[in-house]
């Protein structure tokens, strides 16, 4: 059992409404002690994966929106369909996990068209996974940009059949922080590859944002959390001295540093939820 932070976050009311034009509509504290539901999709972020233990998916950053939601509405219950590896394309057609109806985008759609009047939240993280492979190939730009096309073209279907399963409902798609800024660390070839990455990284998360925005959903700022774009120096001495902040940074919260894993460690974690939270 991967060990869960207590962090201050500030939860959401669910928006419930009565059956029938002679039932009044509950108030808002009778609908925030109403059962509701918090249903997170995503890849191995989701799952609340680590290294070594693998997924914990009622821990990770998950665990800790869940915590959030449970402050104001303490009967929110998590459903979590994450899949560590999934790609936006597995998402759609399956494959990588099983799933009752095929792929986790249909599992989700079930689920919303039978709760979606009860669901308060619906967070989603995917897209690492059509990109993270060029990583160990030095970015090539044939194998980046076929994965920004895999993401463009799957994100809007995966968020619009979301969107018209739960029409009313919160949905916060996570943006992504950047684990090859951790190549800074072994040498001039190395940083060449970490300050090539950041523009790379934007233009994976603007598709996420465009395609979040079309269907009305908010976009957690994970890189921004993470610094991602920042080459201020800073002086860590457990990474020898002076190191760029973004650097600093995904070596503090993620796996990258230690073990090579781009995986957000329990610190990440609680980062991933607060950036979640700040959109609720």
């Amino acid at each position: 059992m991967l060990r869960r932070l207590a962090v201050p976050f500030v939860a959401v009311l669910a928006l419930l409404t009565g059956s029938g034009p002679a039932q009044a509509a509950p108030s808002p504290s009778a609908a925030a002690h109403a059962t509701g539901w918090y249903l997170a999709l995503g890849d191995s972020l989701a799952a609340g994966y680590q290294p070594g233990q693998g997924d914990d998916p009622t821990g990770g950053y998950v665990g800790h929106v869940r915590d959030a939601l449970q402050q104001s509405a303490p009967k929110t219950k998590l459903v979590n369909l994450g899949c560590s590896g999934e790609t936006t394309s597995s998402m759609v057609v399956g494959g990588k996990c099983a799933y009752d109806e095929g792929s986790q985008l249909a599992q989700a759609v079930e689920f919303l068209h039978g709760h979606a009047r009860f669901t308060r939240l619906v967070t989603l993280d995917i897209g690492a996974n059509d990109v993270a492979r060029c990583g160990a190939q030095g970015l090539p730009p044939a194998c980046v940009q076929g994965g920004f096309g895999s993401v463009a073209a799957n994100l809007p279907v995966i968020l619009g059949q979301l969107r018209a399963a739960a029409p009313g409902v919160q949905i916060v798609v996570l943006n992504y922080y950047d684990p090859f800024l951790a190549a800074w660390l072994t040498g001039p070839a190395g940083q060449v590859l970490a300050q090539r990455s950041v523009p790379l990284l934007a233009v994976l998360n603007s598709i996420i944002a465009g395609a979040t925005g079309a269907v009305g959903g908010s976009v957690a700022d994970v890189a921004g959390a993470f610094h991602s774009t920042d080459f201020t120096p800073v002086s860590v001495p457990s990474l020898g001295g002076s190191v760029p902040r973004n650097v600093a940074t995904v070596c503090a919260l993620t796996w990258m540093c230690l073990r090579s894993d781009i995986h957000a460690n329990d610190d990440g974690y609680a980062v991933l939820a607060a950036a979640v939270v700040a959109r609720l």
